[in-house]
């Protein structure tokens, strides 16, 4: 839909291009030409930042070996783009990367109104070449018009001393110079020139696009957000009102709730070297008494650097107060009573009849640290069919003396209430040992192989080896016994080293897409047969799928996304490393 906003023009008049109307005068930031209070802008004001790491050999090289790019290029649909793009080099003298500096090189914006006008700006470094490349589109749009017996719907009209053009009867524009401005709708087109002629009121100088700006600094590319607008949209409006899913509270609040209090959004992007780095910046701070356990309580607090272990896929660690939390359940999700109530009825269970919010959760740390990683199988036991990664999470003790029994106590419950359900089903149950690892006792369960068939094609259930461990004041629950013993390894560094929390933030999340990739790797075979029967397809289609997909995981390498407070502004900061030569 947006972009059918920004080039479908319907209207009566079509306006665009006025020659260079003699001068050598610099034309003012993009900005100054936009009527105010737009929904959203995007603002690109150093292109060739950009397309000096997009058009560098090395990344085309690299996309160009990619199984998809060798697949695409063969299709009719690329080899006439191909076509296109040799006919544009030789019809213009210059090399399509060339062009595109030239026609670009200046800077880019584009705005959208909540009327649904919306208007491009792009401004070139060669008035001369954008001329030209506008005579020849005109010769291609009135030779498809009059084959479609539609000669008229190629025009041209002028409006305030600019001469503008329609190719389809319904976007229009037109050339000022070395800028390009295009509109989806006449009206809109005008209002730029409008601007132009009168220099009033423009998007430029407005309160809440000048702040946005600030917070962005020099970043080469820009998106502003018109919160304050954008909240009175019924959708938007709707899932800002809150959440009744307790997993979606936890995780989110924070920053659903410094949007419900923002006038504006500003994003940013930069380019260096490798890395993508992607920020955002609100004027709100999330409300106290609705996120609060989601808030550090201090300006030293905050969430805890995540754990890295070998083969690490995600990891996720987050500020969050569990105990204040789960206390303000009935006022976060009043109508969730009943199944929360059973919910805390099976912990009761579990922890010998403790009240599960003062008894339980008061004895953690806000810090909570969830970690997932691709597991490394054991020759004497064997390898799944089909492979599941490890998980693991990890707690912050106040009192790990007195709660660790606790915690074992829960867990052997557990254990013992899948063996009754397995045996209840003619199943094997787990086998619970304790195990040493350094200095660390750590109990594990686990699923006997002795009945196995195939050391190389056990059932799933072999992917499982629950551990328990306390390291220091840090609580453990893996997923398998080779991750629990990561996990012990690392913390054990970790307090070594007296590692501090990350002052001010609430979120961090890294993940891996080359470790992901090895995972789709490992389950190629069981992944195809999926693709087969969900999607019909045959096996070598299915495998080419599968193939893309692994390629394209490979490629999308690491990415670390960071939320948090800042000088009275909620940020999110999202680095990204694609696998690019």
């Amino acid at each position: 839909m947006f972009r059918k906003s920004v080039f479908t023009l319907s209207a009566a008049l079509p306006l665009v291009l006025l020659r260079l109307a003699g001068a050598a005068d610099p034309l003012p930031p993009a900005a100054e030409w936009l009527p105010p209070e737009p929904i959203v802008s995007i603002e690109v004001s150093d292109p060739n930042r950009l397309l000096d790491r997009l058009l560098d050999p090395h990344t085309t090289a690299a996309i160009q070996e990619t199984a998809a790019y060798q697949h695409y290029r063969k299709t009719p649909q690329m080899m006439e783009f191909l076509n296109g793009i040799r006919l544009f080099e030789a019809s213009l003298g210059v090399s399509w990367e060339t062009a595109l500096r030239k026609l670009v090189g200046g800077g880019a914006m584009v705005a959208v109104w909540p009327n649904g006008d919306a208007v491009a700006i792009i401004d070139g470094e060669d008035a001369d070449l954008l001329g030209r490349l506008h005579e020849m589109a005109l010769a291609i749009a009135q030779g498809e018009a009059e084959k479609a017996g539609q000669p008229g719907r190629v025009a041209s009209a002028d409006y305030r001393g600019v001469t503008g053009w329609t190719f389809n009867g319904e976007e229009a524009h037109a050339i000022l110079g070395t800028r390009f401005v295009l509109a989806n709708r006449a009206e809109a087109l005008r209002a730029v020139i409008d601007l132009k002629a009168e220099g009033s009121a423009n998007l430029a100088s407005t309160a809440h696009y000048r702040a946005a700006a600030e917070a962005a600094g020099s970043s080469p590319v820009m998106g502003y957000v018109d919160l304050a607008t954008l909240r009175h949209l019924t959708a938007l409006h709707n899932a800002l009102e809150g959440t009744s899913e307790p997993l979606a509270s936890l995780l989110f609040s924070g920053i659903l709730e410094s949007i419900r209090t923002s006038n504006w959004l500003a994003l940013t992007a930069d380019l260096h070297e490798s890395l993508l780095y992607v920020a955002a910046v609100t004027d709100g701070e999330p409300v106290e008494e609705a996120a609060a356990f989601a808030l550090p309580k201090s300006p030293g607090e905050g969430a805890m650097p995540n754990l890295d272990v070998p083969g690490r896929i995600a990891a996720l660690s987050l500020y969050r107060d569990l105990h204040g939390f789960y206390a303000a359940k009935d006022d976060l999700f009043p109508e969730r009573t009943s199944g929360l109530i059973f919910f805390e009825n099976m912990m009761g269970i579990f922890f010998s009849g403790r009240d599960f919010t003062e008894e339980v959760l008061a004895e953690l740390k806000p810090q909570v640290r969830l970690v997932v990683a691709e597991q490394v199988y054991d020759p004497a036991v064997g390898t799944p069919r089909v492979q599941v990664p490890a998980f693991a999470l990890v707690f912050g003790m106040h009192r790990p003396e007195s709660f660790m029994p606790v915690a074992e106590g829960a867990v052997q419950t557990a254990l013992g209430l899948v063996n009754f359900t397995r045996g209840q089903q003619g199943l094997a149950g787990l086998i619970i040992d304790r195990l040493e690892h350094g200095d660390t006792r750590f109990t594990v369960a686990y699923f006997s192989t002795v009945d196995a068939k195939d050391p190389d094609d056990l059932d799933t259930q072999f992917n499982f080896r629950p551990a328990l461990a306390r390291v220091g004041e840090f609580l453990v629950l893996s997923s398998t016994e080779g991750l629990a013993r990561d996990l012990i390894d690392v913390l054990t560094a970790e307090a070594a080293e007296a590692v501090e929390p990350l002052p001010g933030v609430h979120s961090l999340m890294e993940a891996d897409a080359t470790a992901l990739a090895s995972i789709a790797r490992a389950n190629f075979d069981q992944l195809v047969l999926n693709n087969m029967v969900e999607q019909g397809t045959s096996r070598e289609e299915s495998e080419a799928g599968i193939t893309g997909l692994i390629t394209i995981l490979e490629h999308l390498g690491r990415a670390r996304l960071e939320m948090g407070s800042q000088d009275g502004q909620t940020r999110l900061m999202l680095d990204i490393e694609p696998n690019l030569p």
